[in-house]
């Protein structure tokens, strides 16, 4: 890889690992931004809500975006956006204006995220593109996994803006990475379709609201309403854009089969993730009554197991099938998932210990596999629409996951996190089984849709 390609790989890094960290470190340290600005705990869900919101919402449209305005721009308007954003949370004095605030940061990690894995394939040649995807699956496996130590860290010595006040300087170096070397990439030729953004919008803030109130066990009036509205205008966004070459949300690249699984392989995946990091936290601090700082450093083991796991496994994507990978993985972080379920009443840290080093094992095994069989799968002229759903599999599973935690602690109540996790065992199996299938599907890629033009 040439120095360029090594900055602006950098610039990656460093962006995808602030947009992916700030969406965990915020459920820990919801609590005490809530306590301090006098905020009812229902009111608070908003400072995590506004910026999911905005991500899942704009993910596929800012994608759609890339493919014609230019990858690069994008992304570098998005840490941009996500920097200032974040100033601004850290000034916030009152829980509308940082719920504000949130909701621009959310769409600047929105863009970062929408053509991360697109610049990816630019700066790796196609028998190296598994170890580049490798190297991302870690960033942001590990980021998601290790948000509440660092939250914990930082609210050990630090006041709540400094949550968000440290994402400044950071923002300031990526964006020093990525102007001189991000790559300009292939633009297509096709207008951007704005009654399609504004459908998309509506439609996947409909479903993230209708998921995170059924959660909530609010009335069903609330939540059939919101996912009529879901479905409603999902079906007038496939119908506006039937036999458009590139489609906001490319129901086209659906038509592929290991592209399909791959994203169904996805969503189940980060949902039994999300089940777990949203669960044990609260095993280990109501049940095991743990501090933050000792929660998270039990949480610990499966980010460092991700992070040796993960380029080993992009490398050998680069030779095995990813099916066969991501199967093995998957079955893995099930196995794992249920020896959490089935922790004895007062158990050891090495026991601890060892099961979430299973389960980091599995789930980096699987994820730069599956990035790749994404990304291979789709032509190279739709690679932001394949980078948009990439990014938008894995937050739709990581607040189903969420999502379903709530519903647990509301069904079992004290025992909530070890149905969770039994849940996350289930989410992880069908992940595997779907990522099995891979291997009996046809593996050729879709012709070229659009034609397309180099900037």
């Amino acid at each position: 890889m040439s120095a360029s390609n090594r900055r602006a790989m950098a610039a990656l890094t460093l962006a995808v690992a602030l947009a992916t960290l700030d969406t965990a470190i915020a459920n820990t340290a919801l609590p005490a931004i809530a306590a301090d600005l006098h905020a009812a705990p229902a009111a608070s869900v908003w400072i995590i809500n506004a910026y999911q919101l905005a991500m899942v919402a704009t993910l596929l449209p800012l994608a759609a975006l890339g493919e014609i305005v230019g990858h690069r721009r994008v992304y570098i308007a998005g840490i941009a956006l996500f920097t200032l954003a974040s100033l601004a949370c850290s000034l916030s004095g009152t829980l509308p204006l940082l719920a504000a605030a949130r909701m621009l940061q959310g769409l600047g990690a929105s863009a970062i995220m929408s053509v991360n894995t697109a610049l990816i394939r630019y700066l790796f040649p196609p028998h190296r593109l598994g170890r580049g995807l490798g190297l991302n699956a870690l960033v942001v496996g590990v980021s998601f996994a290790v948000g509440p130590t660092v939250a914990s860290l930082i609210l050990s010595i630090a006041t709540w803006p400094w949550l968000f006040a440290v994402n400044v300087p950071l923002g300031v170096v990526a964006l020093a990475f990525a102007l001189p070397a991000l790559p300009q990439t292939t633009r297509g030729t096709h207008h951007f379709d704005r009654v399609a953004a504004l459908l998309n919008v509506i439609t996947f803030a409909a479903l993230i609201f209708a998921l995170g109130e059924a959660a909530q066990r609010e009335p069903a009036l609330y939540v059939l309403g919101a996912a009529a509205v879901a479905v409603v205008f999902g079906l007038l966004l496939m119908r506006r854009e039937a036999g458009h070459p590139a489609p906001m949300l490319p129901v086209d690249l659906f038509k592929l089969p290991v592209f399909a699984l791959s994203a169904v392989t996805a969503v189940c995946s980060f949902a039994a993730q999300g089940l777990a990091f949203v669960s044990l936290p609260f095993y280990f601090e109501d049940v095991l009554h743990r501090s933050q700082v000792e929660t998270g450093f039990l949480m610990t083991p499966w980010p460092v197991v991700v992070a040796l796991a993960a380029p080993f496994a992009g490398r050998l994507s680069d030779r095995y099938p990813p099916g066969l990978l991501g199967a093995a993985g998957l079955a893995v972080l099930a196995a794992g998932m249920a020896s959490l379920a089935l922790l004895p009443a007062h158990p050891q840290v090495w026991d601890i210990g060892i099961r979430m080093a299973v389960c980091g094992a599995g789930f980096g095994f699987f994820q730069s596999p599956n990035l790749k069989a994404l990304m291979a799968s789709a032509p190279p002229e739709r690679s932001g629409g394949a980078s948009g759903i990439i990014a938008t599999a894995r937050l739709l599973g990581q607040t189903t996951g969420a999502a379903l935690v709530a519903l647990s602690f509301g069904i079992a109540g004290r025992h909530g996190p070890a149905l969770a996790l039994a849940t996350g065992a289930v989410f992880a199996g069908a992940a595997s089984i779907a990522s099995g299938l891979r291997l009996l599907a046809p593996s050729h890629r879709a012709p070229a849709s659009a034609p397309s033009s180099t900037r």
